[in-house]
């Protein structure tokens, strides 16, 4: 009897999970409202660097993010004056769970647990106006680590963990990267090669069309950077050298199958 009611329970508990995933892909991909979305800083290292850069962050430094989002979603004829709202909120105290770069499938999904029941506790403590998306914006002292950790970005949950540097020189290509993992949370998927990071052809291609195919003069989102040519690509300037492509758009509802 003990046994049939723990199933029971689990399979009612995987049930209302797997409708409130539908239920999320739905209301963020349909278009038909403005979807929320919070950027939450965290200092990710501690130091003096990262919380004196994320005391000065202000709205104006992510409002490009939106601008960019609005730009591109009126190209592929959304109506809605403002397809989404990201909004700054306090800094969190607190970082998110770490994902080990060489995890297993069972710690992947054990940490994306850890990531939902953290969204959870952070998003408790917003009095009203709570996001349907969060992103955990964490930044480093560029001069303690010259590379960062892979970011990421959970359709899955609404939630982005988005690795930055805490630099003003930094800010134009911080958009970028957030940009990307907030496409994730829409269903959007990378479109570069894992091993190489070069973007994948076509659908890595902001122009694929181009004659001649190097340099590109705009970068696909979601392959992150600009081929210049077969073999070698760059991180792009800023968002105004970055397009999404018609895959991506198509993946996180733009365009209809």
């Amino acid at each position: 009897m003990w046994r049939f009611i723990r199933i029971t329970v689990l399979l009612l508990i995987l049930v209302v999970v797997a409708g409130q995933a539908w239920l999320d892909k739905h209301t963020t991909t349909s278009w038909q409202r403005i979807v929320f979305v919070g950027a939450f800083p965290v200092s990710a290292d501690g130091s003096a660097v990262s919380r004196a850069y994320i005391e000065q962050l202000d709205q104006g430094q992510l409002d490009g993010v939106t601008r960019f989002i609005t730009s591109e979603a009126h190209r592929y004829g959304i109506s809605l004056d403002e397809p989404l709202s990201l909004q700054l909120y306090p800094p969190l105290s607190e970082a998110p769970p770490v994902l080990a770069p060489q995890a297993s499938v069972l710690a992947r999904v054990l940490w994306s647990l850890k990531l939902r029941y953290y969204r959870w506790r952070m998003l408790s403590s917003v009095a009203r106006g709570k996001p349907q998306i969060a992103l955990f914006l964490l930044y480093h002292d560029p001069a303690l680590a010259s590379a960062l950790p892979h970011s990421a970005g959970l359709q899955r949950g609404l939630t982005g963990v988005v690795h930055l540097f805490a630099s003003r020189g930094q800010e134009a290509q911080n958009r970028i990267v957030i940009a990307h993992e907030l496409l994730h949370t829409f269903g959007a998927t990378d479109k570069y090669d894992p091993d190489t990071g070069l973007p994948l052809y076509p659908e890595g291609y902001a122009d694929p069309e181009q004659s001649p195919r190097f340099p590109q003069e705009q970068a696909e989102l979601m392959a992150g950077r600009l081929p210049l040519s077969a073999t070698q690509a760059v991180m792009p300037e800023g968002l105004a050298n970055v397009r999404i492509g018609p895959l991506s758009a198509r993946e996180i509802g733009w365009v209809k199958p």
